[in-house]
């Protein structure tokens, strides 16, 4: 085995995952190498809602939610969608969605979410400390708003488990308490709950390039190339793309909603679906944001972006092929034209976001099956952002042979072989 400074390490994708576990490794004073196909957040790392949400402890795949599936494809452009033509594709990811939904394992969901954010919250905490990073953190909060009391009601035991999990909360019962944290809002918003220890970036995209100008510094190395195979060769890999082969002591996959399709060469088949996102962007703020609102019944967020806003969020089960609907975009603009008094949204650019989700809504973090010199980082669904600091730190551990701050066996991919 070679020593730390002369292993080589290759990281393939350079979204927020790859980029921070890229720098985590290099800090540890390995030999790393960085590469992607596209370029630094070319992907969901740029246009994401920017936020930090460790308060999210809950699975999507929660009791009772399939028996809203019939409903998705009944509504195209609702908070939840299956493009008819990607129908057929997704039943098998369905079928694991909702075995995951069942109360025993959403329980055991939520209780390995809630570790994961755990450690996420310290680990990114280290990380702003290490790379000067306070400038880019909003530290403002979150509101989730709800229309009437019994949308309120049926959120509560949301509220029970972060509390359950020493999360800060604070509900509110009227429009006016409300406005004391978010002037501006419709009335026809009567309860909400803050979270007043949410946490954002200014822009995901400068916070990623930020951490990947860090890495440079530090020495590491970062190409583009296009990976087209992964070959064991005794204990190392051969990472080939279409212009050169590239060998390495371990190999870091964190290629997101792609990420699949190279562990399916090593014999791991992860049912990863695509949950595609869409937002507007608008350069300036025509409305004074002053905390990170979700508007839970309707599957969008509105988040401080820079100098402006970005209106965002749904999921649309849609696959990576399938062109873009950016009506679904707009809707969510004229919604928060309705929700926030005084909105008056402009020029914005739209965007589309592939977000790699497994069925139980937990990442896939560890070392591939069949070989273990392979590490696994993909797979954080919503939360690739909020949970990247902390995955770069469990891939260090794993490497390092350490103890793993977090159990691996529930976001290993073995968890599909065995069901």
């Amino acid at each position: 085995m070679p020593s730390q400074t002369d292993r080589k390490i290759v990281v393939i994708g350079a979204g927020i995952i790859g980029v921070t576990t890229a720098l985590r490794l290099r800090m540890d004073g390995y030999s790393v190498h960085l590469l992607d196909r596209r370029g630094i957040a070319s992907e969901t790392s740029r246009g994401n809602a920017g936020a930090f949400a460790f308060t999210e402890i809950e699975p999507l795949a929660a009791p009772g939610i399939i028996r809203k599936a019939p409903g998705w494809l009944i509504d195209p452009l609702g908070p939840l969608s299956i493009r008819p033509a990607h129908a057929l594709q997704t039943v098998p990811w369905l079928m694991r969605f909702w075995q995951a939904s069942r109360p025993d394992r959403y329980r055991a969901a939520v209780a390995v979410q809630a570790a994961l954010m755990e450690h996420g919250r310290a680990a990114l905490e280290r990380l702003v400390a290490r790379v000067d990073g306070e400038p880019m953190i909003r530290r403002e909060g979150q509101l989730q708003l709800y229309e009437g009391l019994a949308a309120f009601r049926a959120s509560l035991p949301g509220w029970e488990l972060r509390r359950q999990h020493s999360i800060p909360t604070e509900l509110l019962h009227s429009p006016g308490a409300i406005a004391e944290i978010q002037p501006g809002i419709d009335p026809r918003f009567t309860h909400a709950g803050f979270a007043p220890t949410w946490m954002n970036t200014v822009d995901p995209e400068i916070w990623t390039r930020h951490l990947a100008y860090r890495f440079t510094a530090r020495g590491g190395i970062y190409d583009t190339a296009r990976i087209t195979a992964l070959e064991p060769v005794g204990d190392r890999v051969r990472i080939r793309s279409e212009t050169d082969d590239i060998f390495a002591d371990h190999v870091i996959i964190a290629t997101g909603a792609w990420s699949h399709l190279l562990a399916r060469q090593l014999g791991d088949r992860i049912p990863l679906e695509t949950e595609r996102g869409y937002n507007t962007t608008f350069p300036d703020a025509s409305f004074d944001l002053r905390t990170h609102l979700t508007f839970s019944g309707h599957g969008f967020a509105v988040s401080r972006i820079q100098h402006g806003l970005r209106v965002g969020g749904a999921v649309e089960l849609g696959g990576l092929r399938l062109p873009p609907n950016f009506r679904r975009a707009e809707v969510l603009v004229e919604k928060t034209r309705r929700f926030l008094h005084g909105f008056e949204p402009g020029h914005g650019t739209q965007w589309m976001g592939f977000r790699p989700s497994p069925p139980d809504g937990l990442p896939i973090i560890g070392p591939a099956t069949r070989c273990p010199n392979v590490i696994y980082a993909f797979g954080h669904g919503h939360l690739g952002l909020t949970q990247s600091a902390g995955t770069a730190e469990l891939v260090s551990e794993i490497i390092a042979g350490a103890a793993p701050s977090v159990p691996l066996a529930p976001i290993s991919a073995a968890r599909f072989a065995r069901r």
